[in-house]
Order: C-alpha cells, then structure tokens, then sequence
C-alpha cells in the first residue's frame, strides 16, 4: 500500500513538470499533445516553428524538450546544438524524434547532446513510458540539486555563527589584562614603590623602610633602658 502510495505521489509530480514539443508537423504536435493529455500531464506547450525554440524554452522553462529532428529553417541538429551551448551545465532533458531507421540520425544526435530518441511512427506506450523515466531522473536531479544547495547554505550559516561566536570570544578576552601588562596601570606609583606594593601585595605593619625601622628600634630601646637617678 505504501508503494502504491509513493508511485501515485511520484506521477502527481510529474505530471506537473513542464514538457516544450517542437515540432513542425502540426499532427505530430497534436499526437503528442493528445498523449499528454490522456496521460494526465497539465502543463506542455508546442512550437512549429524552430526558430522561436530559444525564446521559447527561455520563457517557458521546460523540464523536458520533444525535439523533431528535421524541420525547415533550423533542423533539430542545429536546434540542439544551440539549446546545450545556451544552457551551459543546467541539464535540460531532449528526446529526439526521428525516423531514420537505420541510426544515424540518432547516433549524431546522441553525440550532440540528445538525452534519448522516438522512432517515428510514434508508439504510446514506448512514448509514455520514455517521457516518465526522463523526467523521473529530471526530478531526482531537481531535488539531489536543491539538497545540496540547503546544505550549502546550512554551512555558510553556520560558518556566520563560528565566526561571530569567535570574535565575541576575543573581544571578551581583550578586556582583561594579566599581571604582567599592569606596567601601564602603575605609572602613577612609581616613585613610591611601598605604596604600589602594598596595592598589590599587602604587607605586614613591621615591613617598613630601613630608615623608619631603624627609628623605632631606637625609640623602643630608649623605653626599655633602665633609669640610673
């Protein structure tokens, strides 16, 4: 049941993704539109004319192309060429529809970027079952792509925090100096070392001077020193 589930949520999706037929043949275009329809794709769009084929895609965005291979003024070959130099590294699906039996044709169009190939006549089911397993590997690419892209920026996020969290930590730290750079705090005491030390190291009340010890010791003898009257 859950199988079936996930395959019924898996073509609600793909029948969302966006299909561009090009084709110059208008029962071409209505055989494949008609395909579509019954197969419960929503959203396609045709063109018979192939030079309206990069504005079109440009405008329309498809996640998968059906590209005619001969067609007047540009030929799907030329077509394709100028889909894959516009894209640059953003795969773009393109079936080819061909009748050339004897493959070269499909050879020369694989090797200029074709994703796969339709014989013509078209057959449904082949037709069908060709659209799905593009744009299934279209959509697990879309969401491998979107993954990665959430990753990215959960680590240049977390990045922001490490860094902002680090200079809070140095900016704390830079506000308490150790005891061997109080040098500066000092300066107004030097001249006067018994009283920075008592600031910083408190001294017993006998700790003094050697001219003020000197001066009690005699004070004190002269009290204790008997009278001779």
């Amino acid at each position: 049941m859950n199988s079936l589930n996930r395959w019924q949520g898996d073509s609600a999706q793909l029948a969302k993704m966006k299909i561009l037929i090009i084709d110059d043949e208008p029962v071409n275009v209505a055989l494949l539109e008609a395909m579509l329809s019954e197969a419960g794709y929503q959203r396609f769009k045709s063109i018979t004319d192939s030079r309206l084929a990069l504005e079109t895609c440009e405008a329309f965005a498809p996640d998968l192309i059906l590209l005619d291979l001969m067609m007047p003024y540009l030929d799907g070959f030329a077509v394709l060429e100028s889909l894959r130099f516009a894209e640059g590294e953003i795969f773009l699906p393109i079936i080819v529809l061909t009748a050339d039996v004897y493959g070269e044709s499909k050879l020369r169009a694989l090797r200029a970027g074709a994703t796969d190939f339709l014989l013509k006549p078209l057959d449904q089911a082949e037709v069908l079952l060709r659209i799905g397993n593009v744009l299934e590997t279209r959509r697990l690419q879309r969401l491998l792509d979107n993954q990665r892209a959430a990753f990215e920026e959960a680590v240049r996020a977390r990045t922001v925090e490490l860094r902002a969290a680090l200079w809070a930590l140095e900016r704390s730290k830079s506000r308490f100096h150790p005891l061997e750079d109080v040098g500066p705090l000092m300066s107004p005491l030097q001249g006067h070392d018994h009283l920075a030390g008592n600031v910083f190291e408190p001294r017993p009340w006998f700790r003094l001077h050697p001219p003020k010890k000197d001066a009690l010791c005699h004070s004190l003898r002269r009290r204790r020193a008997p009278s001779h009257r």
